[in-house]
């Protein structure tokens, strides 16, 4: 029967214990909270100082590099290749040859137009000598008769004979030498398309430029753009269109394709907000993605009205810039990045973009004074850049304003107002006091069971 006091013991001391603990913890948290609310009390306002520079609003697209100057090469009269005299990666000048094929065929359509034009030419020549035509007219007649010297009067008297009088003119048929001086013309008009076939048997470069590749070897046959040749697999002629990001762009093919980057233009792809900003003759930067620290200087030549791509309610408009410098290492091609500055002005008072509230043209800041108090100004602002907006009415060069916030706090400075693991500290307290207290009394009712018993 001692054991009950003892048990009794046990329970007073855990139950101080638990007291204790719980009232520490609470003291703990209520200096941690005080703490903390007043560190967030005293913190200050992010502010920018409204100063001069440099605003510029830009616009961005991608796009891929072409050349103008890029032109594909083909024979005007196809025929058996027997020659192909450049390689691919040779530098070429306009005028230079480059192929040839077999002349057999274009030879003798001319020799056979110029013997056509030679016969016409001899018959029109006959139709405008024209004919002879002779006539022959009798004429009066002249006197005739002897007589003697010394005749006495009453003598034989003379007779007179008709003369015929022969007359030779010359007739031409003027119908006739017109159609003569036609079968001329067309002989001659054969004759020069015949030779141009001849000449289209040869293929010299339309404009300088490097071999990009040909299609074709020596023994293929090749179509002509001015014939009705076959074409052998691989060869192909003419010029293809290509899509690239929605935005087409003319990419040149044929037996012989010639490269050159003088010129180099870009076509790129803008969303239909920023194609409303583009201007012809607006300023822009091109980033190649392959080489990202290559930036070039380009120039909006135009910009397209009608879109060139609409994805899931998404319209994009294409536009076409000039790239200016040195273009002579770039590639037809090649994928970029496009900026374009839509505008820009200079020497201009200027805050971050979150120091301003509103939208369009008027828009509120707060001004934070020396002495730490605050006052809401109405604004007017120019042109919008990528960070920073273009102050002309309602602030001063050195005032500071109070920057928009990005995050919330509570008064104590934690995100759910309370201590971390102040809440589960004090559930494991009190889970702890009632397990002791359940404990201790669980040993009770043994006791108690114990003692029963022993009755």
């Amino acid at each position: 029967m001692k054991v009950l006091p003892r048990r009794r013991g046990a329970v007073l001391v855990n139950s101080a214990l638990g007291v204790a603990l719980l009232g520490g913890a609470a003291l703990a948290y209520t200096t941690l909270d005080s703490g903390s609310s007043k560190a967030a009390t005293t913190s200050k306002v992010r502010t920018a100082t409204v100063a001069k520079g440099t605003v510029q609003a830009t616009v961005s697209g991608s796009g891929t590099l072409f050349s103008p100057s890029d032109a594909g090469q083909d024979f005007t009269t196809g025929g058996r290749l027997t020659s192909v005299k450049v390689a691919v990666g040779d530098a070429v000048k306009k005028g230079q040859v480059l192929a040839t094929v077999d002349t057999t065929a274009a030879q003798q359509q001319v020799d056979q137009a110029q013997s056509a034009l030679n016969t016409a030419e001899a018959n029109l020549t006959k139709a405008e000598a024209g004919e002879s035509v002779t006539t022959t007219v009798t004429g009066s007649s002249g006197s005739s008769g002897s007589g003697r010297s010394g005749t006495s009067s009453g003598g034989a008297s003379a007779q007179s004979t008709p003369q015929p009088t022969t007359t030779t003119t010359v007739k031409v048929d003027q119908a006739q030498v017109a159609s003569a001086q036609q079968q001329v013309d067309n002989a001659e008009a054969t004759l020069a398309n015949a030779k141009d076939a001849l000449a289209g048997t040869t293929l010299t470069a339309t404009t300088d430029g490097t071999v990009a590749s040909i299609s074709n070897k020596v023994g293929d046959t090749v179509s002509g753009t001015g014939s009705a040749g076959s074409s052998s697999s691989g060869s192909s002629s003419g010029a293809k269109t290509t899509t690239t990001s929605g935005s087409s762009s003319s990419t040149p093919s044929g037996f012989i394709v010639l490269t050159n980057p003088s010129g180099m233009e870009v076509t790129a792809n803008f969303s239909e907000l920023d194609s409303l900003k583009l201007k012809k003759g607006q300023a822009a930067t091109v980033t190649l993605n392959a080489q990202s620290d290559t930036k070039l200087e380009a120039t909006v030549l135009s910009v397209s009205s009608l879109p060139s791509s609409s994805t899931n309610g998404a319209v994009q408009y294409g536009a076409t810039l000039q790239i200016t410098g040195d273009t002579s290492t770039l590639r037809t091609g090649l994928s970029a990045t496009i900026s374009v500055t839509t505008g820009s002005a200079e020497n201009a008072l200027s805050v971050p973009t979150a120091a301003l509230q509103g939208t369009g043209s008027a828009r509120t800041a707060t001004v934070v004074h020396d002495d730490g108090s605050t006052e809401r100004v109405q604004v007017t602002v120019g042109i919008e850049g990528d960070s920073t907006v273009q102050v002309t009415e309602g602030l001063t060069e050195g005032e500071k304003v109070e920057l928009t916030s990005t995050t919330a706090s509570t008064g104590n400075g934690f995100p759910s107002g309370q201590f971390p693991g102040a809440g589960g500290a004090a559930g494991g307290l009190g889970g702890g006091a009632a397990g002791g207290f359940g404990g201790t009394g669980g040993g009770t009712r043994s006791t108690g069971g114990g003692a029963g018993g022993t009755r």
